[in-house]
């Protein structure tokens, strides 16, 4: 008796864990719809088919003498209009289901509240998470902290090789590449932590690059952006130069101002790629003071 409780509870287990069957915005509840919907349409022939083997198996199993096994070759245009049509309804329902929803999930598409969008820049580095807040201007590594009921506006880069930039419960894997940056709507539903993860290999640190999405009320998103605003640090060029170095297991941190353009900037210097180590980028140097 107690291999079933301990195999439903390792089942609940997995449920809990496996964001994407536990949506906690509108778009990973699209998600998980259009997964049901699929699934259902694509049972709509597995399960016939199933049921068809074990019953051509049982009925024409060799002790079975009422079984008519004809030699004979002929051709029945009705067993393949069945066999052709059925395959062929699915696939034309599953890919109209599927375009339909990609469209409509489209990740550049505003998600449609009266709320005003939260903009956040994404940079992806070895092996941590830079959050960069381009309108509060602060930053924070490795914590993403939201208001719930708002929706945030991605736009997301790599400083190095690419990923892939994954937040389960909320939704939509997009990539994150070197000298691009591509789009994302998100939003969360009620206040929560949600585990956010590279859901794509990049190296040694991979495993430990992770990060916690919390949606907080507004009021204390406020409060969250004042805190870090009054005691962290400017992530200035050498800052960001330090941070940018490969490292594994790096704690949440907060930056407490950042350049302006640092996101615009972390891109010129990917495109500019290796050939253009030894020429330090204009944002980095500092600038000279008249008559200096």
């Amino acid at each position: 008796m107690r291999w079933p409780i301990i195999f439903a509870g390792l089942l609940v287990g997995s449920c809990e864990r496996a964001g994407i069957m536990d949506p906690r915005g509108p778009i990973g509840a699209a998600e998980w719809l259009l997964l049901i919907n699929s699934t259902e349409i694509m049972l709509v022939v597995v399960i016939p088919v199933i049921a068809a083997t074990l019953g051509i198996a049982w009925w024409y199993r060799a002790s079975n003498a009422r079984a008519n096994r004809g030699s004979s070759e002929a051709y029945e245009g009705r067993v393949e209009f069945v066999i052709w049509s059925i395959p062929a309804l699915i696939v034309i329902l599953l890919g109209g289901e599927i375009w339909i929803s990609a469209h409509e999930l489209d990740p550049r598409a505003p998600i449609p509240v009266k709320t005003a969008a939260l903009k956040v820049d994404v940079v992806a580095l070895d092996w941590k998470w830079l959050f960069i807040y381009p309108d509060q201007r602060i930053a924070a590594v490795n914590e993403l902290v939201i208001p719930a009921g708002t929706p945030v506006r991605f736009r997301i880069t790599s400083a190095t090789v690419m990923n892939s930039f994954f937040i389960p419960q909320l939704g939509s894997q997009i990539y994150a590449m070197g000298g691009m940056a591509t789009q994302l709507n998100l939003l969360a539903d009620a206040p929560g932590e949600f585990m956010g993860f590279s859901a794509m290999f990049s190296g040694d640190g991979f495993s430990d690059m992770r990060f916690i999405a919390k949606a907080v009320p507004a009021s204390d998103f406020d409060a969250w952006v004042a805190k870090v605003r009054s005691s962290g640090p400017a992530l200035d060029a050498a800052a960001y130069a330090a941070l940018a170095k490969p490292s594994k297991a790096v704690p949440p941190a907060t930056y407490g101002s950042v350049d302006a353009n640092l996101f615009e900037h972390i891109i010129d210097q990917t495109i500019a790629g290796p050939s253009h180590a030894g020429i330090e980028p204009a944002w980095c140097r500092p600038i000279q003071q008249a008559g200096g």
